[in-house]
């Protein structure tokens, strides 16, 4: 089981993500257990439903979903750099890379596919990772972060946005 992080492996901000999985919890479960909820969340709407957002200026439901896969991909990337070498990586606006795409043009169901995916694939990465890999770190956005650190960091994003879903937009 992979060991919840300390507060020094990763960034100040990530500790919002750490802090929603549960302690004591296997962490790769929950991404697992959350793979189902949230696809089934988002490929049971209509493409209406999806289209909501909560207020002016805000994500639609298709963009918070695109949000939450290109985060992934973004945080399974970092992972498997540093679990092969200390590097350094850049940081990611989220607002460009919504911005830079079209969410709302795909079906919702395309986009609960994908998501499910790239879970999918994070799983299979995140389950090779021997106790050395995870204990592995590099710098991303300027700070260190371990590769353990990560996957808490995948699970608590997922948790984070599927909390925000519920209190704003499926009211």
């Amino acid at each position: 089981m992979i060991s919840k992080p300390r507060s020094d492996e990763y960034a100040p901000y990530a500790a919002a993500y750490v802090n929603k999985v549960p302690d004591g919890a296997d962490v790769l479960q929950v991404l697992a257990n959350n793979q189902a909820q949230t696809h089934n969340l988002f490929y049971n709407m209509t493409d209406e439903q999806a289209m909501y957002a909560y207020a002016e200026g805000k994500w639609t439901l298709k963009e918070v979903l695109g949000h939450m896969i290109d985060t992934e991909r973004v945080f399974s990337y970092r992972a498997f750099v540093f679990s092969r070498e200390d590097i350094s990586l850049p940081g990611f606006d989220q607002e460009t890379y919504v911005l830079s795409t079209d969410f709302n043009s795909r079906s919702i169901q395309s986009l609960a596919d994908e998501f499910k995916a790239v879970r999918e694939a994070t799983l299979f990465l995140f389950r090779s990772f021997s106790e050395e890999q995870l204990g592995r770190s590099g710098v991303a956005s300027g700070a260190l972060v371990k590769v353990g650190a990560l996957v808490y960091l995948t699970a608590g994003h997922e948790i984070y946005h599927f909390d925000i879903i519920k209190e704003r937009y499926l009211k």
